[in-house]
């Protein structure tokens, strides 16, 4: 078996072997392990059609389904041709081959396809990754359009009045990529993505509460390409709480849960966020392969959420420290009191990279375009490793103030009298080079 591009992206044929005797011929049409071993998407079938045409000539298409496809024949030959109906620089690309037992064609979604079978009797059948929904969105393109220049084999035998009105490349809608949804749209992680994103579709509390995994049901899932969960209970000493670690849970592992269940049933990408606080902090810098060891209740949530996100075959995992962006956080506060006089005791035996919630945004947007591989990875800021009293210092220098201002205490002495959980005293991850 080989597999072999073509200059429509994604378009690929497939070479099968095909084993044959007196008696006919045996061929493993679709052979999970082995095709994505060999480069095929693991697309996730859910569907099989057939299509059985009794006279040579008959021809079919050309539409675009908001799903992937792939196409092979059981019997007889077909002539196929696939022309790129979606937005971008390849739209109006065309690629054409002859379908037989040998040959088969992974088509990626929003490629419109179409077929003349060179036999009578033949059976052209596909394997679809979601089910055929009369609301779907679709985009089709007329069979006979010049423009297209496709070197049909035969003359028209037979051909639904319904193809014969499909619209000229001209005059064809481009069809729009999978939908990117985001929850947690309004928080410094979501509000850093909607500067990223704009195209993309954002929910936020109290319409989508992960509280309420249920509420996950309001959102249409169709057409959706990516899921990034940009919420989180993060009130660290309040899931210390009987209350609180009730929310904390339910927010951070049963409604994580719930969108990867989601995930799972659609074929998404998901992406998800987790923290320095899955680790004991015993060690200065953290590896992605580090067993988690966390000390809080939030750390063991965020511990919890990680072996869900696992469980998706299309995951992104990213851990990340020191958030800092749009909305209450510790940079502004340092600076709010810098500027109002006071001299505060700050912590001064945590060490962490602070992480600006743009920086976080970008990582992750970096991910997904760029078809990193699935799995955890670390996303911090670069800076030096600091303790949350130099960071003080820091902001203290550029409001005009003496660092000195700030004393540093131990975490002992701050929390001392307080209901708070226990933080990692090295928070630092590792990052790639």
């Amino acid at each position: 078996m080989k597999i072999e591009t073509t200059a429509v992206p994604g378009l690929l044929v497939v070479h099968l072997d095909v084993h044959g005797d007196n008696r006919g011929w045996f061929k493993e049409n679709w052979q999970r392990e082995k095709m994505v071993d060999a480069g095929l998407p693991d697309f996730g079938p859910v569907q099989q059609n057939i299509s059985f045409n009794g006279t040579a000539g008959t021809i079919r298409g050309i539409h675009a389904e908001p799903w992937d496809k792939y196409v092979s024949v059981a019997a007889g030959r077909a002539f196929g041709a696939w022309v790129d109906l979606r937005e971008g620089e390849s739209f109006g690309a065309t690629f054409w081959v002859e379908l037989n037992p040998q040959t088969a064609v992974f088509v990626p979604r929003g490629v419109a396809n179409s077929f003349q079978v060179l036999e009578d009797g033949t059976a052209y059948t596909y394997l679809v990754n979601d089910h055929w929904s009369a609301d779907a969105v679709y985009a089709n393109v007329n069979l006979l359009d010049p423009e297209l220049a496709i070197p049909w084999p035969l003359p028209i035998a037979e051909m639904s009045d319904k193809d014969k009105a499909h619209p000229m490349l001209a005059d064809v809608q481009p069809m729009a990529p999978r939908r990117t949804v985001v929850i947690g749209a309004g928080g410094q992680l979501g509000k850093a993505l909607q500067k990223l994103l704009p195209d993309a579709e954002f929910h936020d509390f109290p319409e989508v509460d992960l509280s309420r995994p249920e509420t996950l049901d309001t959102i249409d899932w169709n057409g959706v390409g990516t899921l990034i969960n940009a919420a989180a209970y993060t009130n660290v000493d309040g899931a210390e709480t009987p209350e609180g670690r009730t929310l904390c849970w339910a927010i951070n592992v049963t409604g994580v849960a719930a969108m990867a269940r989601i995930a799972i049933a659609h074929g998404l990408t998901f992406v998800n966020v987790s923290s320095d606080y899955v680790f004991d902090g015993t060690v200065e810098e953290h590896e992605v392969d580090e067993a988690v060891s966390p000390l809080s209740v939030y750390g063991q949530t965020k511990a919890a959420t990680e072996a869900v996100t696992s469980v998706v075959p299309k995951n992104y995992l990213v851990r990340t420290s020191w958030v800092v962006g749009e909305g209450a956080n510790f940079v502004d506060t340092m600076r709010r009191l810098a500027r109002n006089g006071v001299s505060p005791s700050v912590v001064d035996d945590q060490f962490g990279r602070l992480t600006p919630a743009s920086v976080l945004a970008e990582g992750i947007v970096d991910l997904v375009r760029s078809g990193a591989p699935y799995g955890i990875h670390h996303v911090t800021g670069r800076g030096p490793v600091e303790t949350w009293a130099d960071i003080a210092r820091r902001v203290f220098a550029e409001e005009g103030r003496d660092p000195a201002d700030v004393t540093g205490v131990t975490t002992e002495e701050y929390l001392a009298g307080k209901a708070a959980a226990p933080r990692p005293r090295h928070s630092a991850l590792r990052l790639p080079d």
